[in-house]
């Protein structure tokens, strides 16, 4: 099923909905950025049914169990979530729980991520960037910290690697002279912005190949992108998960470097002296048991 198919599924059923499954398909209606998060004994409580008859509501809408309308439903919402919706997801929680919570989710999130993960889109986007005559990688707001990773760490396996930026030259403008021979990575999670979007389509149009790294293959980056590597993010509150995202960044990265060993060894070698010249990194200092020996 259309995930964005779900409201209209629910409306389209509703005249042969019992009175219980009609009073869960209102509370959804009305309420679908709290009941996307709820399990299926809290929805019940909520539309005041039986946990029973909110599963027998999933199964009359034609999915598999209740987790699997839940999962359509907050796919359909997570981009719609103001900062404000997403606060009150956690109001839930309390100072005590929270940090298991939150690390519980994100350990999830590398589960989902492994079990989903494209091996055969993976090792194409290895393969399409060490062979890039120039890279660029554009990811804006939430997504940035993220941009600015990749490009720090590319920066030391490839040659020519821009992170798009905003600031005095627009997007376009640093797209501009992509070409058929470049590869641009686009990094777009919930909330997706749409300037990152509209680069991505801009580089598209002129030929360029495009590496999409987003949450989700039905996303509107993944639909422009040649290659698309989703990582999970679903969030615990208002702050992002990029739990999952900078693990499947690492491998990416780590990949291509393992195909250029070689020419990295013989960089690092040549920075180590660089970094000691200048003091870049504070040296280890012995301990005393080392000093002693």
């Amino acid at each position: 099923m259309e995930q964005q198919d779900l409201l209209g599924r629910i409306g389209d059923a509703y005249k042969k909905m019992s009175k219980g499954q009609k009073r869960i398909a209102d509370y959804i209606t009305n309420n679908y950025d709290k009941a996307a998060f709820m399990t299926a004994c809290k929805l019940g409580e909520c539309a005041s049914v039986s946990e029973s008859t909110v599963v027998r509501f999933a199964d009359a809408l034609g999915f598999d169990g209740y987790p699997e309308l839940q999962k359509t439903l907050q796919e359909l919402i997570r981009n719609k979530l103001t900062t404000v919706q997403r606060i009150e997801l956690a109001s839930d929680m309390d100072e005590i729980t929270v940090l298991k919570t939150v690390l519980k989710s994100d350990m999830n999130n590398i589960r989902m991520t492994i079990d989903k993960i494209n091996e055969e889109q993976f090792q194409e986007a290895v393969e399409s960037l060490d062979g890039a005559r120039k890279v660029y990688i554009l990811g804006l707001r939430s997504s940035a910290p993220l941009t600015q990773f990749i490009g720090y760490y590319l920066n030391f396996v490839l040659q020519n690697v821009h992170v798009c930026t905003p600031g005095v030259s627009d997007i376009f403008e640093q797209l501009m002279p992509a070409t058929s021979q470049d590869v641009v990575i686009g990094v777009s999670f919930p909330r997706y912005s749409t300037r990152t979007l509209e680069g991505v389509q801009f580089a598209k149009k002129r030929g360029v190949k495009v590496i999409a790294i987003t949450d989700s293959t039905s996303s509107r980056i993944a639909e422009c992108a040649d290659i698309v590597l989703t990582a999970q993010s679903d969030m615990a509150s208002f702050v992002d998960s990029f739990v999952a995202p900078l693990s499947l960044v690492n491998a990416l990265i780590v990949a291509i470097g393992l195909r250029r060993r070689e020419d990295i060894s013989k960089k690092f070698q040549e920075l180590e002296n660089i970094w000691r010249e200048y003091n870049v990194y504070i040296e280890r200092q012995a301990t005393k048991e080392e000093q002693r020996t």
